[in-house]
């Protein structure tokens, strides 16, 4: 009898460690090598980010957080993959803004971003700059919005692809200026530049990462820049807002799980990330790629992400762009 109720106590103990609502959970984690699944390629943004966060929990937390890149599918791949793995804390996910774009772009998905994620940490922002090339004779936004409303349809947008965070922060500025652009989607942003540098596409809105390098070296002309503040890496261009009241738009990297993650491992996650965006070394690393650190809680992450959902589905039902 003795022996039976010793082994039900160790069973129960030990059904305790492993279950999500046991307390010890967050304690010992994580006992085994974390993966941290990316949608895109490598080299990319949400690559870096991913990256430098991996680091950073490596070593801190002890154990090696592995990032596996899982690109296609318009980043829906390696986010259903994502998605569909056990909520034990040890499959995590670095989402970005395409994530919350694709709910509405897409009519039908296998998983529902919002509501099948557990919102666990920011890790960077990155802003989008309105630029034009050299010869369109707008030197700000007004002289742009009265150039295109003179000729509607006739000035060309280049954009990082359909539904790319370039593409519909496009969108959100015809919808809010009241102008028409004619859209021509690349495979990415790195080309779509290359057609704006050569002067195939007049205007491009693209992250800050991808066009530092031109905009500094004075070959495409910056009218503005997306946030509601002006960026240190180009102090002297002024926000879209002073133009068009109200305009927000940025690109951002976070962390997620599937849904159902425990909430101690969530705020474990969530305190060591928010530690190492708080490091200087690591502000540095980010901005030396033009984007910012993005400290926020779990709470507040959720929701940033129903909120950046239910904007850019307006956008996208204003605009009527659809997926292929």
């Amino acid at each position: 009898m003795f022996v039976r109720r010793l082994a039900s106590l160790a069973l129960l103990a030990a059904t305790l460690a492993s279950t999500p609502g046991g307390a010890p959970l967050a304690q010992s984690y994580p006992t085994r090598p974390v993966k941290i699944i990316v949608a895109t390629a490598a080299g990319g943004s949400t690559d870096i980010a991913a990256r430098i966060a991996a680091q950073w929990l490596q070593e801190h937390l002890g154990q090696s957080f592995v990032v596996e890149n899982r690109p296609g599918g318009a980043n829906n791949t390696g986010t259903e993959f994502a998605l569909r793995s056990a909520p034990d804390g040890y499959t995590l996910f670095v989402a970005n803004s395409v994530n919350t774009i694709n709910q509405t772009f897409y009519e039908k998905l296998p998983f529902t971003f919002t509501t099948d994620s557990t919102p666990i940490a920011g890790i960077m922002r990155s802003l989008v700059v309105m630029q034009v090339h050299p010869s369109v004779p707008a030197k700000s936004v007004a002289e742009f919005i009265a150039l295109a409303k003179a000729a509607p349809g006739k000035i060309v947008m280049g954009s990082g692809g359909l539904g790319a965070t370039g593409h519909v922060a496009g969108e959100l500025f015809q919808m809010m200026s009241g102008t028409k652009l004619n859209h021509v989607p690349y495979r990415g942003e790195a080309p779509a530049l290359t057609d704006l540098l050569g002067g195939h596409v007049q205007v491009a809105f693209t992250t800050l990462t991808s066009s530092i390098e031109y905009l500094k070296a004075g070959t495409l002309r910056p009218l503005a820049v997306s946030t509601t503040s002006r960026s240190p890496s180009l102090p002297d261009v002024p926000v879209m807002a002073d133009a068009v009241p109200g305009y927000e738009a940025s690109s951002w990297s976070g962390m997620v799980g599937p849904k159902g993650i425990p909430d101690d491992v969530v705020q474990k996650l969530n305190r060591e990330i928010n530690k190492a965006l708080s490091d200087a070394s690591i502000r540095k690393r980010f901005s030396d790629i033009g984007a910012g650190t993005f400290p926020i809680t779990a709470s507040d992450f959720g929701q940033f992400l129903a909120a950046d959902t239910e904007k850019w589905a307006k956008v996208i039902k204003f605009s009527g762009m659809k997926s292929n």
